[in-house]
């Protein structure tokens, strides 16, 4: 009986999954359709334009609509994989029983947001009700209402997934403490808004930096505290969040973003990411040091197709590192140059990182591919400078040059993958097309190529990939939405203006801004992953490098490396953990390893800083 009462009792806690997984399927298909239609609605929309002298016109409209629908049904499906990006390292650390209380506060945290969410989310639909689209006649709406559907669908998510894993009373006593803490700033509201700029300290760095630390998704920590901060120091109604979160997750450059996460899907299983590694083995691999210099270079290649490194990591790693041990490099040495040479290879385009600081910064996208570029080509050499000094006791016995035979065989195998990132950059560079533009013929290109050339993609593949970047894509973007929710909170705080008065007038005018610069986006890169950093400061900390008289594109160069640095910069960097994973290295091994590439990386940016034609040299 006591089995049988056991067998039972698992049943019943395995049915709420299932039946979440089985409500979650339909959402999936809708998402993989999405993406589908959004692909190929701009590759008619670039046929018609370029080939026929023909635009379509509704066709961004369409677009918008979907895109908008993809990223809420993203992050729903990214809610129920439980995928959404969160800084885990302290919370783990904890002891089981407070780890539990901590899990449960992180939850209903997440809960009481998408709460405070909701009615404004569906407010606002029903005021956008009578605004019609322009070519199309439209209720915006329709559009609108993915964000209320997102909200309501993930809020149901988290309530299941909190009362089926956490215990009762931690759940009580979480609900408790957050009730207490909204009590308590509802009671005092009052005062609260006479402290006027130091609200922001309290809300968007108090409650940001809280719910950081006890897991929160990054997102929802930037939705917490504005909607804490508006609804508790001002008299700003809550329905600005959603708008706000429908402006920085709506705009058409975004587009690319899931585009290229799908073409990093597609490089991955494809089998081109390994020809290119082939090659560059071949070609590299017989010299000292050889094998590290083929790292870097096909994470640089690499880089410039699929604009992710994650992808560009599990592409790349389980083609050389065997090869590597069995030269004498050790593990941790190995993902270290893994690592920073990620971090390197995020200004190859396309880069996401690059599209989303362009949209938000407003910096030329074309501008940014072209500096990239070059900056990325100083980083690889300091990577190699170093590479080449640690190599200097490498076995090179029974190492030999590849036949020409064998590397002409190569060549030819990965041509069609190695132009792709040259064409990428080409076309965006050059003003034929938009990253958006490109991006789709990109995804078209490598699913062709992938097919006849390199094994083929199964429907099943094709599928799977689609929901895989409707998820990670939805995560990112909510991160976008509710970011844009902050910064439009602290630009309308003045502090903006504040903060530039000060900095302008700092001695060492430009030169010094550039070194404040480096500090905190190395500082915040280690805390946040690289677009919530983005988001939060692009809008402040770029007009007042336009005040100084520093470039767009330079300044956003030292940015976007100094932030991906940080990513990379141990006992806190996201990144840095995520190639430990892909390594199956234990972090600690490898935190002793990964500094020497960190200061060559560190002596690459302040080159980079000093030097402002390395980043307009191309432009």
């Amino acid at each position: 009986m006591a089995a049988a009462g056991a067998a039972d009792a698992a049943a019943l806690a395995s049915t709420p999954p299932k039946l979440a997984a089985r409500l979650m399927r339909p959402l999936e298909v809708v998402s993989a359709l999405l993406l589908a239609v959004i692909i190929t609605l701009l590759l008619v929309g670039v046929a018609a334009r370029y080939v026929f002298s023909l635009p379509v016109v509704w066709v961004d409209e369409v677009v918008s609509l979907s895109f908008l629908w993809l990223a809420m049904l993203g992050a729903v499906i990214a809610m129920h994989r439980n995928e959404h990006l969160r800084l885990t390292l302290i919370v783990e650390k904890l002891p089981a029983p407070l780890r539990g209380y901590v899990q449960a506060f992180a939850l209903c945290a997440v809960a009481v947001t998408l709460l405070a969410l909701a009615g404004p989310a569906l407010e606002y639909t029903r005021d956008e009700w009578a605004i019609r689209t322009p070519e199309l006649s439209m209720p915006n709406a329709w559009r609108v209402a993915a964000i209320a559907f997102g909200v309501i669908a993930m809020l149901g998510l988290v309530l299941s997934f909190a009362l089926r894993t956490v215990a009762l009373r931690q759940l009580i006593v979480a609900a408790g403490v957050l009730g207490a803490a909204a009590l308590a700033c509802q009671a005092g509201s009052v005062g609260l808004q006479s402290l006027g700029n130091l609200n922001l300290v309290i809300f968007l760095v108090g409650v940001v930096t809280l719910c950081l630390v006890a897991g929160v998704p990054i997102g929802f920590c930037f939705g917490l505290a504005t909607l804490s901060y508006l609804g508790f120091a001002t008299t700003v109604p809550l329905s600005v969040v959603v708008s706000r979160m429908d402006e920085g997750m709506s705009s058409i450059v975004l587009v690319s973003v899931p585009i290229f996460v799908m073409l990093g899907c597609v490089l991955d299983s494809s089998g081109m990411g390994k020809a290119i590694v082939d090659v560059l083995a071949a070609l590299f691999g017989h010299v000292r040091a050889g094998m590290s210099y083929v790292l870097l270079g096909s994470l640089f290649i690499v880089s410039g197709i699929s604009g992710s490194k994650v992808s560009d990591m599990a592409t790349v790693a389980p083609a050389l590192f065997p090869e590597m041990k069995r030269r004498g490099h050790k593990p941790p040495e190995m993902i270290a140059l893994l690592a920073t040479g990620a971090a390197m290879a995020d200004t190859v385009p396309p880069s996401i990182v690059l599209i989303v600081l362009g949209s938000v910064a407003g910096v030329s996208i074309a501008g940014l591919f072209q500096s990239g570029f070059v900056v990325a080509m100083v980083l690889l050499l300091a990577l190699m400078l170093l590479a080449r000094w640690k190599a200097r006791h490498e076995i090179m016995e029974g190492v030999r040059r590849a036949p020409w035979v064998t590397l002409r065989k190569l060549l030819v195998f990965a041509a069609p993958a190695l132009v792709l990132p040259f064409l990428i950059r080409s076309a965006v560079g050059e003003g034929v097309a938009t990253a958006t533009e490109v991006s789709t013929i990109a995804v078209l290109y490598t699913l062709v190529i992938g097919k006849y050339l390199y094994g083929g993609l199964s429907a099943r593949q094709v599928y799977s990939m689609l929901v895989e970047t409707a998820s990670l894509s939805g995560a990112i973007l909510l991160i976008l939405g509710t970011a844009s929710g902050m910064a439009w909170a602290i630009a309308q705080s003045g502090v903006v203006q504040q903060l530039s008065g000060f900095l302008t007038t700092l001695p060492g005018g430009p030169w010094a801004y550039l070194a404040v610069t480096i500090l905190v986006f190395l500082l915040l890169g280690c805390v946040l992953e690289g677009l919530p950093a983005i988001l939060l400061l692009a809008p402040i900390m770029f007009p007042i490098a336009r005040k100084l008289g520093i470039h767009d594109v330079h300044y956003a160069m030292v940015v976007v490396v100094a932030m991906n640095i940080g990513l990379m910069m141990p006992p806190i960097g996201v990144g840095f953990y995520v190639a430990c994973r892909i390594g199956e290295a234990l972090p600690d091994d490898v935190m002793g390893a990964i500094w020497p590439y960190l200061v060559a990386l560190v002596i690459g940016l302040v080159v980079i800083a000093a030097v402002p034609w390395i980043s307009t040299v191309a432009l």
